[in-house]
Order: C-alpha cells, then sequence, then structure tokens
C-alpha cells in the first residue's frame, strides 16, 4: 500500500514514521522539549554536537510534520519558542525506550570491557 504525504510517496506507514521523527537528531530535539517550551539558543545548548544550519533544518522538518510549534513574538530581539505536540507526545514512550535500551547497553559494554581489562 503506497502512502503519499507532503509530495513524497512511502510504502508503509513505518517508512513514514521514520522519516518523520527518525535521524541523528530529531529525537534528541524531541525529548528536549519533552522537557518544556524552548528556545533555540536553549536547544543548541541541551545538544551542543548539533551545528546551527542543521538544528534549524531539524525544527523546520519538525515543525512541516507537525511534530513541534514554533511560536514567533513580535519583539526585538526576535523571540521564537518551540513547544512540542500532542501528536510528538505520544513518540515519549518510544524515545524513553530507546533511552532505557541505550542504558543497558552503557552498562553492558561498560561489564563486557572490565572483563576484557582483567
Amino acid at each position: 500500500m503506497e502512502i503519499f504525504y507532503q509530495d513524497k510517496t512511502y510504502n508503509c506507514s513505518f517508512e513514514l514514521a521514520v522519516d518523520m521523527f527518525g535521524g541523528k537528531w530529531k529525537g534528541l530535539v524531541l525529548w528536549n522539549l519533552n522537557n518544556g517550551v524552548m528556545r533555540n539558543g536553549e536547544l543548541k545548548r541541551a545538544i551542543p554536537k548539533i551545528t546551527q544550519k542543521m538544528l534549524t533544518q531539524t525544527l523546520r522538518d519538525l515543525e512541516t510534520h507537525k511534530l513541534i510549534t514554533r511560536k514567533v513574538y513580535q519583539v526585538v530581539p526576535p523571540k521564537v519558542e518551540y513547544t512540542i505536540t500532542d501528536e510528538a507526545k505520544k513518540l515519549i514512550p518510544i524515545l524513553q525506550s530507546i533511552q532505557d535500551w541505550g542504558d543497558y547497553m552503557v552498562s553492558n559494554l561498560t561489564h563486557n570491557a572490565s572483563a576484557f581489562e582483567q
């Protein structure tokens, strides 16, 4: 079954979902926004390895897919805030599972590394 969404064709809903929130940075941005409203600079500090260009692109992609909202305040200097949407909040248990798996892998890798050192 083909799925058409935003000028793209997907072979299944999994492929669509991965395109919407997959990749190196989208999950991290959503994970951080789950803690509350954040501005661009706050996100940059929370994810220090992301470049400004990539953060901007990631935020635009997430907004396009309606996973975050962007609120612009008409002040000088410009103020923009990002918030996770209800649709994206449904991803948080999945991201939490990934975090839990990562914790498991860290402890497993640490345990295995110490076994080799002896």
